[in-house]
């Protein structure tokens, strides 16, 4: 396990985490943050947001991004090229398009876009828009701590290749099933993973997301797999 300083990370309900890097520079990944309503009221006034990660273009994703982007006017914004095209055509300042496979430098980290198995389509007002491939994160701090934000994703066996070049220690895992993983799913993408911790995301914000933080932990337990599950409430900290 890597001893280097690592972040804080609050969750902002359903897939959006705050990252605070050591200097205390800000990550917001998966900006949907006004509209959200899993974020409690006290959470949404964030302080700063230096650059921000999309994971894919789906407005429980994304919704906020125009807006905190304008506010806060971060110093990059990640998204696949599509995404960051029309980002870009919104008014939002200093995108960084990239694809699967590819990384690049953000805030000092090194995020690497991955593979994820899910739909992407941006909402507008004549219907939806192409929005390129769904995607997942990896991102190394300059000590070597690594995590991973799978965005929304079905289970996929090519997580074991995250681990190999990656080895993430932390993984925010889709859990609400019907979209995404289900629980049992999500357990075993942690022994594919070999993450040492898994903070379980996309659940229990609409009553159609039924899976549950107790059920991935029951799903590990069965399986003998020894990744800890950290359940936070929308607004906590890890």
């Amino acid at each position: 396990m890597n001893s280097s300083p690592r972040p804080e990370f609050q969750y902002l309900g359903h897939s959006t985490v705050l990252c605070t890097l050591p200097d205390g520079r800000t990550i917001l990944i998966d900006p949907w943050v006004d509209n959200n309503p899993a974020c409690p009221s006290g959470a949404k006034e964030l302080p700063r947001v230096d650059a921000m990660l999309i994971t894919h273009a789906h407005s429980d994703h994304m919704g906020d991004a125009v807006g905190i982007a304008k506010r806060h006017r971060p110093q990059k914004v990640v998204a696949c090229y599509e995404v960051a095209a029309w980002l870009g055509a919104q008014g939002v300042e200093r995108c960084a398009g990239m694809n699967l496979g590819g990384s690049q430098e953000v805030l000092g980290t090194r995020v690497s876009m991955v593979r994820a198995d899910h739909s992407s389509g941006i909402a507008t007002p004549d219907g939806i828009r192409y929005g390129g491939l769904a995607a997942g994160y990896v991102v190394r701090l300059a000590g070597g701590y690594t995590f991973y934000h799978a965005g929304d994703t079905a289970l996929f066996s090519d997580m074991e290749l995250i681990a190999e070049l990656y080895r993430p220690e932390l993984a925010f895992l889709p859990i609400g099933d019907l979209y995404t993983m289900d629980p049992l799913h999500a357990a075993i993408a942690c022994r594919l993973l070999g993450v040492s911790t898994v903070i379980p995301i996309h659940y229990a914000t609409f009553p159609a997301l039924t899976g549950t933080a107790e059920a991935l932990a029951a799903s590990l337990q069965d399986r003998g797999i020894t990744t800890e599950v950290v359940a936070l409430r929308a607004g906590e900290r890890y």
